[in-house]
């Protein structure tokens, strides 16, 4: 499957599509077997011989978060659990997968996100543990959130609550609090802190809404909503509310601009001119 006929399109969900992802990523699999033999192994193991997308990004992940106390084939067998029991975690799996491919100019085949991209790989984490903490079952759901951290340098607590369609890029030294809210079609980058402000229970961390862009570095502090459309600049402190369509940057953050595309995230530009 080409970039071409994926970029910009409102993705269609369902087996269907994930068939068809699946097979490209396939594809992608044997071509890159043909180009370096000597990871044919790792192509195999980690891709070709499992039946489905859903099978290889648990085994795969699973192997990631895995230490000597809790060994990958249990971690899997949670992935599994959760994925039979809320099909849709695979749709929202799937749909960053391609926010991935379509964002990102360095992403030329699905197969790399799915193998090499840490942000990829906490994201899906992080969808495991929020699973596991809707079903009470919260001393799994920390675990999961701590080796994440460990392994990936992604830290997401598993009650924030994050759409479909999210992108981490690189990811590293990301942070996202409790009771942060993440909408659809978000583009995080790394060194992005969605924290609280103060010890006061509730709502304590921000709510950003679809397609907004977070550059490097941003710090985004308090109970404060992001309006839709809305891009922070690298570096940025962000202490109040952002409206919708709107630019901040700055320390504190401070209006520079109007947003002239409808979500930022999606041209992933961030010139704050």
């Amino acid at each position: 499957m080409s970039k071409e006929a994926v970029d910009g399109v409102s993705f269609e969900h369902g087996d269907e599509r994930q068939e068809r992802v699946w097979r490209s990523i396939l594809v992608e699999a044997g071509q890159a077997c043909d180009q370096q033999p000597i990871m044919d192994g790792f192509f195999y193991h980690n891709v070709s011989r499992h039946g489905s997308f859903g099978e290889s990004i648990s085994f795969y992940i699973a192997g990631k978060l895995a230490d000597e106390m809790v060994p990958a084939m249990t971690i899997q067998g949670v992935f599994h659990e959760a994925l039979a029991a809320r099909p849709q975690i695979v749709e929202q799996m799937l749909d960053d997968l391609l926010a991935h491919y379509t964002r990102d100019p360095a992403c030329s085949q699905m197969l790399i996100p799915l193998l090499y991209y840490k942000g990829f790989h906490g994201l899906q984490t992080y969808r495991i543990a929020h699973w596991l903490w809707r079903q009470e079952r919260k001393i799994l759901a920390l675990y999961l959130q701590h080796r994440a951290s460990v392994a990936f340098h992604v830290d997401i607590h598993p009650a924030a609550q994050l759409g479909s369609g999210i992108m981490l890029d690189h990811a590293t030294g990301l942070v996202i609090g409790e009771t942060a809210v993440v909408g659809d079609d978000v583009s995080i980058l790394h060194g992005v802190t969605l924290g609280g402000s103060g010890a006061s229970t509730g709502i304590r961390h921000p709510q950003v809404g679809r397609g907004v862009l977070i550059s490097a570095g941003a710090k985004l502090l308090g109970n404060i909503t992001i309006g839709e459309g809305a891009k922070i600049g690298a570096g940025s402190v962000v202490l109040d509310d952002v409206p919708a369509q709107v630019t901040v940057a700055g320390v504190p953050a401070k209006p520079v601009g109007k947003v002239p595309v409808p979500m930022p995230s999606l041209a992933m530009d961030q010139s704050i001119g």
